[in-house]
Parts: C-alpha cells; sequence; structure tokens
C-alpha cells in the first residue's frame, strides 16, 4: 500500500491525533497509542490516501491529491481527561467506586450501556442542529438528519406504533421540559390542569403547589388541581378525579407518578377526560421501558400525548421524548404545535450526542433480551415487596405491580429522612418520599425502593429478598440512632450522624461491609 506521512484532518497546518496503525509511518510511540503528528514539519507528498475514517472505521473517500506546505506548521494538544484536569477525573473515579459499590435503589436510576456511552461521548455533540430533519437553520446537517430521523422510526417501532397514527419528538432535553412543551402546545396562559398530588407520588411538573407557594413552574403559569389517592386503598380514588373534573372543568388531565406502584386505569381516565372535553396525557417516564416492553398496561390506547424520559426503566442517556397523535384532537394540530413549542417555542439546539444514545437505546429496547429483562425488573419488585410486608412494613397500596414499592414508615416512627442518611452511610442508596397524609416534603413518611438499576447488573429475586433484610437493619439502626439523639429536629440528627461522638460507626460499618460484599459481585455496564 503507497502511503505518505500526509493524512490531514481539518486545516492543512493544524497537527492531528492519529492512531497508530498499518498505514501510518511507524516511530517511537506504542502501537495503538495515539501520537501527536505535526503536519507542518513533513515533506511534501504527492499522495496521500486512509482507508478509514478515525472516528467511525468506516471507508473514506478515494484518494485525493493532497500538497503539504513547507514550513513550521502549528502544534494541537488534545490530552486525555486524566492528565489536563486530574481533580475532575478523580472525581468521576470516585462516583464510579460509589456506585459500583452501592445498592443502587434509586427507582428513577438506572446503569445504561456502553454503546450508549459511546454515542453519547461521541463527536455529535460537537453540532448545531436546530430545526428538525430537512428543516435546520444550519448546514452539515445531512448526518444528523438521518440520525434524528433513524431514532424517530425507532422511538415508534419500540412502543409498537404506526407511524400514520403517532408521531414523536426526540428533542426534549428531559422529561420536566417535555412536559412543559406539551403545556405550552396545547394550552394558553391559565388554562386549567390536573394531576396526581406529589404527596400522593405525582410529580413536581404536573403542577404542584401549596397553600402558601406556587411551586412548579407549571402551576405559577397555569391553574392546576390536583387528584389524590384514596389513603385506605392506596390507589387513585377516580371517583373523586370525576367529579373534581366535572366542578373544574380542565383542559388537560395528566396521568403519570414517580411514586405509585399501581398501574393507572386509563379506560376510566379517558372517559373522565372525554366528560369534560380535556386532552388526556401520559407522563410515563418511570415506566417507559415496561410499557415497551408490554409488562404493563399500554397508555398509547387511550392518551392523546404521551411523554417520557429515556434515562429510568428505559435505560437510555438523559433525554426526553413526545409522542402525539397524528390525527386533529380537540381542534389542534398536535404534530406543528408540539414540535413548534420544542423549537423555537423552548429549546435551542438539540443535544445530537444523546440522540445518538438514545437511537440506540431504542433499538436495544426491542430485542427479546430487553423484554426479558423488564420482565425480572417487575419479579423483583415483587420479592421485594413481599419480604418487606413479611418483616412487618406497611406499602402504600399493599403491594407493587411495576418497578417500585413506597415504605410508610410512620408507624415505625420514623421518617424517610432519618433512613434514606442512615442507609447511605451503609452503602444502600434510596430517597425519601412523600407519602398520603404527609405534612412536609423535608420530612417526609416514606422511603421508594425501586428495581430497574440492580436489575440491570444482574440481581434476581434471591438477591432482592436479600437487599429487604439489609434495608430492614439499616431502618432498626436509624430507630436506635434516632432514640440516642438530643433533640427532635431532623437537624439534630443530621449533626450527631455526622459528629466525632456518633457512637454507631462500627454497627454502620459492618452493615456497609456487607452491603458491598454483595455488590461487588455484579459488574456495571459500560464501566
Amino acid at each position: 500500500m503507497n502511503t505518505c506521512s500526509g493524512a490531514i484532518m481539518g486545516s492543512i497546518q493544524q497537527s492531528v491525533w492519529m492512531k497508530e496503525s498499518t498505514f501510518l509511518p511507524k516511530g517511537p510511540c506504542v502501537g495503538g497509542v495515539f501520537r501527536q503528528v505535526n503536519l507542518g514539519s513533513l515533506k511534501p507528498c504527492r499522495f496521500s490516501k486512509i482507508e478509514a475514517s478515525l472516528v467511525t472505521g468506516r471507508p473514506s473517500s478515494p484518494a485525493v491529491p493532497v500538497t503539504i506546505p513547507e514550513g513550521n506548521g502549528s502544534t494541537f494538544a488534545d490530552p486525555e481527561l486524566g492528565n489536563i484536569d486530574p481533580e475532575v477525573s478523580e472525581i468521576i473515579y470516585n462516583e464510579k467506586q460509589r456506585q459500583f459499590k452501592s445498592l443502587e435503589l434509586i427507582a428513577s436510576e438506572n446503569f445504561t450501556s456502553r454503546a450508549v456511552m459511546e454515542a453519547v461521548g461521541s463527536c455529535l455533540t460537537n453540532k448545531y442542529s436546530e430545526g428538525l430533519p430537512g428543516k435546520r437553520y444550519y448546514g452539515g446537517n445531512e448526518h444528523i438528519d438521518v440520525l434524528e430521523t433513524l431514532c424517530q422510526k425507532r422511538a415508534l417501532a419500540a412502543f409498537h406504533l404506526d407511524e400514520n397514527e403517532w408521531g414523536v419528538n426526540v428533542q426534549p432535553l428531559s422529561g420536566s421540559p417535555a412536559n412543559f412543551e406539551v403545556y405550552t402546545a396545547i394550552l394558553k396562559p391559565h388554562d386549567r390542569i390536573m394531576g396526581l398530588d406529589l404527596p400522593h407520588g405525582g410529580h413536581l411538573s404536573h403542577g404542584f403547589m401549596t397553600p402558601k407557594r406556587r411551586v412548579s413552574g407549571t402551576s405559577i403559569y397555569f391553574e392546576s388541581m390536583p387528584y389524590r389517592l384514596d389513603e385506605s386503598t392506596g390507589l387513585v380514588d377516580y371517583d373523586m378525579l370525576e367529579k373534581t373534573a366535572t366542578l373544574f372543568r380542565p383542559k388537560l388531565i395528566i396521568a403519570g407518578a414517580s411514586a405509585y406502584p399501581r398501574d393507572f386505569d386509563y379506560p376510566r381516565m379517558r372517559k373522565i377526560a372525554d366528560s369534560v372535553g380535556a386532552f388526556l396525557m401520559m407522563d410515563m417516564a418511570h415506566i417507559s421501558g415496561l410499557v415497551a416492553a408490554s409488562v404493563v398496561a399500554n397508555p398509547f390506547e387511550y392518551c392523546d400525548i404521551v411523554t417520557t424520559t429515556t434515562h429510568k426503566s428505559l435505560r437510555g442517556p438523559r433525554g426526553g421524548m413526545i409522542f402525539f397523535k397524528k390525527n386533529p384532537v380537540l381542534g389542534v394540530e398536535l404534530e406543528s404545535a408540539i414540535n413548534n413549542a420544542v423549537f423555537p417555542g423552548l429549546q435551542g439546539g438539540p443535544h445530537n450526542h444523546t440522540i445518538g444514545g438514545l437511537a440506540v437505546c431504542l433499538k436495544h429496547a426491542q430485542s427479546p433480551e430487553f423484554k426479558a429483562y423488564q420482565n425480572q425488573v417487575v419479579s423483583n419488585c415483587r420479592a421485594l415487596a413481599k419480604r418487606l410486608v413479611e418483616l412487618g412494613y406497611t406499602l402504600v397500596s399493599g403491594g407493587s405491580d411495576n418497578h417500585l414499592v413506597l415504605v410508610d414508615l410512620r408507624p415505625l416512627g420514623l421518617d424517610g429522612a432519618r433512613v434514606e442518611k442512615v442507609l447511605d452511610l451503609a452503602s444502600i442508596t434510596l430517597n425519601k418520599n412523600s407519602v398520603p397524609g404527609d405534612k412536609s416534603a423535608l420530612v417526609p413518611g416514606g422511603i421508594r425502593i425501586g428495581a430497574p438499576a440492580m436489575t440491570t447488573r444482574g440481581f434476581t429475586e434471591k438477591d432482592f429478598i436479600f437487599t429487604a433484610d439489609l434495608i430492614h437493619e439499616g431502618v432498626q439502626l436509624t430507630r436506635e440512632v434516632k432514640q440516642s439523639v438530643n433533640g427532635t429536629k431532623l437537624q439534630d440528627f443530621m449533626k450527631f450522624v455526622a459528629s466525632s461522638d456518633f457512637s454507631f460507626s462500627d454497627k454502620v460499618s459492618e452493615l456497609r461491609n456487607r452491603v458491598e460484599a454483595l455488590t461487588t459481585q455484579f459488574p456495571i455496564p459500560g464501566l
């Protein structure tokens, strides 16, 4: 193969980074290691031929004449993270170790794949592409158009949707922006909405407010009336939802939650929405992976709009999607309204690296392995719930149909904030959470426990049964600690735990050692 040192990327006089290979001149560096080439120091040659792209590995265009000018040229340094910023590199390393050693039980978290990480960390992050495929405000988007169109097609396929009936926007930056983009598309300021109340398992972006403060931006710009659970059953009170909707006359009813362990009654909610002339939207952020695998009820059969994040049970990058019906709903062309709300309404250029990772994720979501994984998530969660009930815990709704359980700690005289802190010290990561009847979001009465992340790492039912036992030990330890604190306030508890007088360090360490002995047997994808 006739080659020369004139391989060029970018400016003629700019030095480039090349991976050592058979077609590059051999030097003192080790094969496979990137070496810096100062093009200005090379002799002119008549032709240069590169067999494959250094980034994608695909064949490049045929050989073309390349003239290398004489001169000193310029140098370009592109060191690795650990060399240029060891401080940030160390933080990332420490976080990797924390994730590896911890029982990651936060229901909204997961471990994405190496393939998704490769796409997210690719050159796609460099490109600006405001607009939609074929309708960009910048040039050079021919490959980005192909990517986003592919992602859209895979999104529809992953959720078993007919492209003639449904469309999707894959540009939302996350779930809350996606929701607000929907509100912007179909509502006017001060229009009325109804969503599940935050203390009853709802989400901030569904319109949460208190008697003294409009907490969510949604409640600032729109008038919000929550619906709630029947506290005697822990299930959505659809009868009260219907009565309230009849009086309040919302323009939008929102299904979906961040801490609700049961499925939604979509036929009932569709009937209520129709009775008051409202749009019906589902925020499936938490359960989108379960929906794609058909292990929970399908919201697309009844809803006009469906939003989701992409990094929870779906196991993708941190992003969002909005699905919408193609046919007009209540006189609104949802496709144009939503696309315009995303851009130029509320966002600028999309995060193309995220869209690339999402396309990878959505391909996997159509595989038999993904369906098996989602079935395992539900099975693991039920095993966890069953064991917690055996240990005497009160679960909101009594169990779970999906990926999470919500534990009410108030019968034990405890709260979620204190339990979360002690478990965190023992490498058990979950979150405090409001339960029906709570008065404070800062000191809520429950904890939320999710199965997706540890299922990704390979946990099965027996591992989640053992996990319940470990959580139980941490809860009992929290009771002991609380009894030893001078003062009844949460800040008194936190100060004691962080002080040199904390007398339970040995017990916490012993529990942490057993937790980490379990978790370190299971690898983390991508890391």
